[in-house]
This record gives structure tokens, C-alpha cells and sequence, in this order.
């Protein structure tokens, strides 16, 4: 087995192995150009990836905080000039429609750089590398590319209620009609009757088990629960006879289920 030590290189190194393996950080990605002189500096190296978007990469042969902020500038600028990059860039067939993606390339990356990029609405990828070199012959160069999970954002917990399903009902009418239905249910079994909040309805559970969903609307309201055949349908409640007719179904479903 070969032996190999592990070897520090220079940007101007990490550089010329991106251009020639650019392969070995992503399958099917291809070098387009690289210091191409910007307004805002020369960038490190362009790619184009296998989909044919636009690839931003800047490289630090040192973990360094700074680049971020780099990245993202050169970024806004190809951003901004994409429609010319395709057009110079022709050959290399870079689709103007495809959103550019950033990498950031280096040896490592702080706990600050992972938080922040959790926060960018970019695409944005981070991938660490390693050089070798074999024992017998350390000319032979050869980077070991990886990427990084970026950490994901905490979503926020989603708390419904029911008055902010009921305030979507504009008719005033309406939202006494249902207010005075929803009391009226739990009065039917107060212990055993649940009525909570969903995303966009109300459901309405016995023991557990739900029986009816009621959807509010601008001006009307939809019961949702089992007809006399015992499929599942919606009630469009416009008027005081349609509810009256459904409050039976309503009754008879929670005597089934409780």
C-alpha cells in the first residue's frame, strides 16, 4: 500500500487544481474561466455545472472568515451581469435562466461561516479540501474535496386559533353563525367533543377521532363530515335551511363515533 502524508499548498496551487479536476469537487462541473476582472476585484474561478448554470468560486488556501462576504459580492455581480457572462461565455453554453449557485472552497470553515450561510437565500454550497501526496512521489499533487452540510434553519412552531380562522370570515353574520354552532357541539358531549385549529380549518373530534372539519370563507362556511352514505362531503352553508339539514348528519356522525 502506498503511503502518503498530507501537504499544504498555496491559493494560487489550490487554484490551478480547480481549473484542471473541477470534477472532483461536483460530478459534471466545468471550468469556464478564472481572475476575471470585476468591478469589485478579480473573482477566483468561474464553473458551469451540469445543469448549465453559472458557478461563482472563490478559494482560500486558510480558513478565512472574510471570504463570505467576498463570495457573495462577486456573486451579486455575476448575478447582475449574467445575461452578458452567457453571451461571452457562449461556448460553454451557461444558461442566462438559471439562478448562479457560490461555492466557497478551503480547508476549513468557522462555526460563524456555517450560521451565517444557514441565513442566505443563495445557492450556496461549502466544501473543505485536503491535498496528498504520495511518499514516493511528492510531486504528484492530489486534492480531496468534500462537501459541507450547511445547518438548517429552526422553523418557527406554527400556533393556530380559533379566532384567527374565524376572522377570516368578513361577514359578520356568518362568523356569529358559526361561533354559535361551534358552542352549540360542545354542548353535545363537553368532555368527550374536541374543537381545535388547523391550518385553514377547524376540526371538530369525538374521543379522538375527528367527525367533521368546518372551513371558513369570506362569507359562507363548509361543514365537512359523512352524508347518509357514509362519504366523506362538503357543505356549502349559505343560508339557515342548509345548516339545519347538516346539524342532523353532524349529530348523527358524533353518535356513531363517540
Amino acid at each position: 500500500m502506498r503511503k502518503y502524508k498530507v501537504v499544504d499548498i498555496s491559493e494560487k496551487q489550490l487554484e490551478e487544481m480547480v481549473r484542471k479536476v473541477p470534477d472532483l469537487i461536483e460530478d459534471g462541473l466545468r471550468y469556464v474561466d478564472h481572475q476575471k476582472r470585476t468591478e469589485r476585484g478579480p473573482l477566483d474561478v468561474l464553473f458551469a455545472d451540469s445543469g448549465n448554470a453559472l458557478v461563482v468560486a472563490e478559494l482560500k488556501a486558510i480558513e478565512d472568515d472574510a471570504m463570505l462576504v467576498q463570495g457573495i459580492d462577486y456573486y451579486d455581480y455575476i448575478t447582475t451581469n449574467i445575461e452578458g457572462f452567457a453571451r461571452a461565455y457562449k461556448d460553454k453554453k451557461i444558461d442566462p435562466t438559471q439562478k448562479p449557485r457560490l461555492f466557497l472552497i478551503a480547508p476549513s470553515f468557522s462555526v460563524s461561516v456555517l450560521n451565517r450561510c444557514k441565513w442566505i437565500d443563495i445557492p450556496i454550497s461549502l466544501f473543505t479540501f485536503q491535498c496528498i501526496a504520495f511518499e514516493d512521489n511528492l510531486k504528484e499533487i492530489i486534492p480531496v474535496f468534500k462537501e459541507i452540510t450547511i445547518p438548517s434553519r429552526l422553523q418557527p412552531i406554527e400556533v393556530y386559533t380559533i379566532d384567527q380562522r374565524l376572522d377570516y370570515i368578513t361577514d359578520t353574520k356568518v362568523r356569529k353563525t358559526v361561533e354559535e354552532l361551534l358552542k352549540e357541539i360542545k354542548e353535545w358531549d363537553k368532555d368527550n367533543i374536541l374543537i381545535e385549529p388547523t391550518k385553514y380549518d377547524i376540526s371538530i373530534k369525538v374521543s379522538g377521532r375527528v367527525f367533521s372539519y368546518l372551513g371558513p370563507r369570506r362569507k359562507h362556511f363548509i361543514i365537512y363530515t359523512y352524508d347518509s352514505e357514509n362519504k366523506w362531503t362538503g357543505f356549502p352553508i349559505q343560508q339557515t335551511e342548509d345548516l339545519e339539514e347538516v346539524k342532523i348528519l353532524l349529530k348523527s356522525n358524533y353518535e356513531k363515533f363517540k
